[in-house]
């Protein structure tokens, strides 16, 4: 089989089997064999070459990932808003690749490589137009042993540990007999000995919270003619809710939470103040509202009493959804082109209600790291993320923000409750279990206890710097690489080369790691 062809079947199936590893699968380990594939994949190959597989690569897993995308846009659309979104993103991790040459020349190589990808992730979830933080490898670990780390580094050090991990297995394959390269273990090591740091007790009490799922027709955009099914679910979903109670077929919940969007509302709603009051207890209620003439998503405490109360509007809005940028090219890829912005909030998303203090990331949000770190930095005892997926139809776009909920559990030590329109609804444990959830399409209400914990993880305190640290690794691995000259066959170890040499296509025993290209002039050394 020709080079360049096996090499891009290898990249692709690298890609495909990161997607598996994702829930609602529980085949984590497919993260590591996957990055073992792309390593080898990579070896010997140039960073014009490794850009392109790295191209294959994403490409072959975010149109795995996204496969949602389509459900939700290609009846109106076709399969560009879905093609265009992956291919965008496989720009990322072939930015990523093409820099592998540059570090293969280290000590190490692995290790720097897999830095790269905690670079990419960082830059992917912050440009164009706010990121795209969809799809990190480490959401893909919430049922494997590496998500104790999301509890010391969040998921940044936790995607790192998993692809340096794969990048390392390859590279100890070529020479398994050498002890020394029997390094990728230790990741493995160090999740299993901060798994002590991973609290489900609660320090606080506890709390009886009820999710309400109302449901939503599986119609994708008909979805925007449907605002009035959503509020008349909901409100019957919560007075069922309320007879369940008196009729004791369910404990008295502290907190009703409805979820993203369930209902649009303005400054006063009667209905509202009556379901929430026949409850007897607050709610948390995900809306659309308008103030000052301006939309809002946002999620208000309700109070049985006094009615609406302390609100937290979303931060993050979803790019050519929430708020839309290029207008004049937009109308190929959404129809929400001639839709004007929702406005964005500026408040951390932190609200008191029922007697704690809680933590607020609205659908989307969950994805990003700070807004979760920034509610348990500021004193949330419990997490709520609110969520519509009922555009997405019954694709893993609900399974994988689950996963998302799940980590950030574990990352801050905190139960998270997870209200959607249309499910998956969860209560979600401090360790990233999952206690009770329901199912797609199904109008139910859950009722779980959680407790409340106070405890700063070292993710809460430090994840940002951390990250930030690991970024500057990957920069400065490209720097001095750049310094070292050329690529060396077999990675560390080779010999100085004089320099402008031309290096013959000569693979020495042991060779195994990517960057030692057929053809190459050396600036500074080379391999031998």
């Amino acid at each position: 089989m020709p080079d360049r062809v096996w090499r891009g079947a290898a990249a692709a199936a690298a890609g495909v089997l990161l997607h598996v590893a994702f829930p609602p699968r529980v085949l984590w380990w497919a993260a590591v064999v996957a990055f073992a594939v792309l390593w080898s994949a990579l070896r010997g190959a140039g960073a014009r070459r490794s850009a392109a597989l790295g191209f294959v690569f994403g490409l072959a897993f975010f149109l795995c990932h996204l496969r949602w995308i389509d459900d939700f846009l290609g009846r109106d659309f076709g399969p560009a808003p879905w093609l265009g979104l992956s291919a965008l993103m496989a720009l990322f991790t072939a930015g990523a690749c093409a820099l592998v040459p540059l570090v293969a020349r280290l000590p190490g190589a692995p290790v720097w490589a897999a830095l790269l990808f905690v670079l990419q992730e960082a830059v992917r979830g912050r440009v164009p137009f706010g990121g795209f933080p969809w799809g990190r490898v480490a959401f893909g670990q919430v049922e494997g042993p590496y998500l104790p780390l999301a509890a010391v580094g969040g998921a940044p050090l936790v995607s790192f540990a998993v692809v340096a991990t794969g990048f390392g297995v390859a590279a100890w394959l070529v020479r398994p007999r050498d002890p020394r390269r029997a390094w990728p273990v230790l990741p493995l090591v160090a999740a299993l000995a901060v798994t002590p740091l991973v609290g489900v007790d609660a320090q606080d009490g506890e709390r009886v919270v009820a999710l309400v799922q109302g449901n939503a027709p599986d119609v994708g955009l008909g979805l925007l003619d449907e605002r009035g099914t959503l509020r008349r679910n909901h409100l019957d979903a919560t007075a069922d809710l309320a007879g369940a109670v008196r009729a004791g077929e369910v404990p008295a919940p502290d907190l009703v939470v409805w979820p993203e969007s369930a209902t649009a509302t303005g400054e006063r709603d009667p209905a509202l103040d009556r379901a929430v009051a026949d409850l007897g207890v607050p709610a948390l209620i995900g809306v659309l509202r308008r103030v000052d003439g301006v939309e809002e998503n946002a999620v208000v405490a309700w109070d049985p009493r006094t009615g609406a109360g302390a609100s937290y509007a979303k931060r993050e809005l979803v790019p050519f959804a929430e708020r839309v940028p290029l207008r004049p090219l937009a109308s190929l890829v959404t129809p929400f082109a001639d839709a004007p912005d929702l406005r964005a909030g500026t408040a951390p998303g932190v609200l008191d209600v029922a007697g704690t203090r809680v933590g607020v990331g609205i659908c989307y949000e969950v994805a990003y790291d700070a807004v979760l770190r920034d509610g348990a930095a500021r004193g949330a005892r419990l997490f709520v993320v609110p969520t519509n997926n009922a555009w997405y139809g019954r694709g893993g776009m609900s399974h994988q923000q689950l996963a998302m909920a799940r980590l950030r559990a574990v990352e801050h030590g905190r139960a998270v409750v997870v209200a959607a329109v249309s499910g998956v609804s969860a209560v979600v444990r401090p360790d990233g279990g999952v206690a009770r959830s329901t199912g797609l399409f199904t109008a139910e209400t859950l009722v779980g206890t959680v407790p409340l914990r106070s405890g700063t993880t070292p993710a809460t305190r430090w994840g940002g710097l951390l990250e930030l640290l690991l970024v500057l690794g990957a920069l400065a691995a490209c720097a001095v690489g750049r310094c070292a000259g050329g690529p060396r066959a077999g990675g560390p170890g080779g010999r100085p080369h004089r320099a402008g040499a031309v290096q013959r296509a000569v693979r020495p025993s042991g060779a195994g790691t990517p960057g030692a290209s057929a053809r190459t002039r050396n600036r500074c050394a080379g391999p031998s």
